[in-house]
This record gives structure tokens, C-alpha cells and sequence, in this order.
């Protein structure tokens, strides 16, 4: 049975560490671990808090054009676990109050000042397409 968007996004839910990638200056592609810190909106929403002072943040206001790549620790019954390329458009927000709104105190290990950190920045990634592949089963969702 296809998957649906939900059943995407609590999967996704489930894997902290994305790979989140941009285009780089170079033209060519950076790709960065990130904690979406399990916040994943059923519509296809990401986040990720970042420095402001960062290539990757950087890399977002050349080309909003991103990509995410997840995969889960384990399958059933032996089968490799499910994997998940998204590809969509980066918003960078500089709103104190959505900070508040994503943030958990997980997020303290990078950022010790929490939503006062000078420079902090939210990365809101709304995906476009979710690929999946889960066992023997793939699909794609339109979002």
C-alpha cells in the first residue's frame, strides 16, 4: 500500500538527523547533518536552527533550493530500513517568537543561549516531493 504524506512525516519524525544539502558558491552541492529535533509538519515542513554566520545559511540566500535526506536505524524483519530524499525551497526566519515556537531544550548542545544566541537563525524547509523506499515497497508523494 503507497504511502501518504502522514505516514512520511512521522517517519520522518522518527529520524533526528537529516542531511540537509544547498548549492554551494561553487555551483557544486554542500551537504550538512541537522537535527530537525522530531519537528515535522504533516504539510511537509521541516526545521533546523542554524547560525546566521554559516556557509550553509549562506548558501540558502543564493538559492532557496534545497534537498533532505533521511533513513531510519532499522527495518522489519531484516529488511533495510526506509529512506527519504525530499526536495523543495528553504525560508530563513529571523522571528524570535518561532523560535520559541521550534524550539526544545535538545537544542541547548549547540546553541547554549537558546533563543537569545546573537546570530541564531530558523531554516524552514516545505518540501516539494518526498521519495521514498521502504523494504521492497517506493513511492513518491506530491506535497
Amino acid at each position: 500500500m503507497p504511502k501518504t504524506l502522514k505516514d512520511i512525516a512521522e517517519t520522518m519524525r522518527d529520524i533526528d538527523f537529516t542531511m540537509l544539502s544547498t548549492r554551494a558558491s561553487d555551483g557544486g552541492v554542500a551537504a550538512r547533518p541537522m537535527s530537525n529535533n522530531r519537528d515535522v509538519d504533516y504539510d511537509g515542513d521541516s526545521w533546523f536552527f542554524a547560525l546566521d554566520d554559516t556557509e550553509m545559511v549562506a548558501d540558502i540566500q543564493r538559492d532557496s533550493h534545497v534537498g533532505l535526506t533521511l533513513h531510519g536505524n532499522t527495518g522489519l524483519l531484516g529488511k533495510p530500513p526506509m529512506f527519504i530524499a525530499a526536495a523543495g525551497k528553504a525560508e530563513l526566519i529571523r522571528d524570535k517568537a518561532a523560535f520559541e515556537a521550534h524550539w526544545n531544550s535538545d537544542l541547548e548542545r549547540w546553541f547554549e543561549q537558546g533563543t537569545d544566541t546573537p546570530g541564531l537563525v530558523l531554516i524552514k524547509v516545505h518540501a516539494d516531493k518526498l521519495h521514498y523506499w521502504d523494504g521492497d515497497e517506493q513511492g513518491e508523494v506530491a506535497v
